[in-house]
């Protein structure tokens, strides 16, 4: 048990949402987690930074606040990743707003709902952040045009950056970061209303940045990998994502920037896998997604 937590709001798809350590962890025993708290207007992200000392955490910094916050206890993100330049990079979903409504969250950076923020570790906004001193521009956004964003991980042989997100009923993306970017929602999309209306017949539009690929009908992905390691050699290279609607791990292959194939993994738990990680051993961790959930190891069969 960990003590010195901040008060963290737990309800519906609301709670504690992702930790990470710092890349010196080893010498500063830093971790940065990102949590739903309440606050003036309701619930909404939020990211601290604190030393990991036993068991306690001591020295809690809140770093970042997403902007504003509502009532909805839905479509909060959150992963984080440091980028290789040391950057803390922040998912945020729109908060579930209607796709129809005419000014849209995820279409209007003078908040921060439906974008990637990025942010140094200790708080400060980086001065090379794409809309620095733009007017109508959060200076922390990074993305815009993102609806909730719940997985990222680095391609550590190439740099670049890759992260997916739940689309509605259907048109979940696979996309690759990049600075300054508008990915579209709600504007363009491969999806529909959960009561099948037409939110929009656009899959593409001008000043959009497209997926690498979309997924129809939904697999609502969480968590993912890029694995590099050696243990799996013939999966070198393939990004995993879990898989919560459709029970399973999916094994996406990649060449180069393009997806050539994909494998359907751990369908026979007929369970929902939150999130994926390549573990400092060089086999993959999944995590399970229920009242009893479970930590596996994936290792190779012998």
């Amino acid at each position: 048990m960990i003590s010195g937590l901040p008060d963290i709001t737990a309800k519906n798809q609301g709670g504690l949402l992702d930790v990470i350590i710092d890349p010196d962890f080893a010498k500063n025993r830093t971790v940065y987690f990102s949590y739903v708290a309440k606050g003036q207007g309701g619930v909404g992200t939020e990211v601290a930074r604190a030393t990991l000392d036993g068991s306690t955490l001591k020295n809690l910094k809140v770093i970042f606040r997403a902007e504003p916050k509502t009532f909805e206890h839905k479509h909060f993100g959150s992963r984080l990743l440091i980028a290789p330049d040391g950057t803390l990079l922040i998912t945020l979903g729109e908060k579930g707003q209607h796709p129809n409504d005419q000014n849209h969250n995820a279409q209007n950076p003078s908040n921060h709902l439906g974008t990637i923020v990025r942010i140094n570790r200790d708080g400060s906004i980086p001065k090379d952040n794409p809309f620095v001193r733009k007017k109508g521009f959060r200076s922390e956004i990074y993305t815009y045009g993102n609806r909730n964003v719940q997985g990222i991980t680095l391609h550590p042989a190439t740099g670049k950056i890759w992260f997916h997100e739940h689309g509605p009923k259907g048109g979940d993306e696979l996309n690759i970061l990049k600075p300054g970017a508008n990915y579209g929602w709600p504007i363009v999309t491969y999806g529909t209303n959960y009561d099948g209306t037409i939110i929009t017949n656009k899959t593409s539009a001008p000043g959009t940045e497209p997926p690498v690929m979309y997924w129809v009908p939904s697999i609502a992905p969480s968590g993912m990998t890029l694995y590099n390691e050696n243990a799996f050699p013939e999966w070198k290279g393939n990004i995993f994502v879990g898989s919560l609607v459709q029970r399973h791990l999916r094994r996406v292959i990649l060449e180069g920037e393009r997806v050539i194939g994909q494998e359907v993994l751990l369908k026979s738990l007929g369970e929902r896998i939150r999130d994926v990680r390549t573990g400092p051993d060089g086999y993959l961790y999944v995590l399970t997604d229920s009242r009893n959930g479970r930590l596996l190891r994936l290792e190779p069969r012998k």
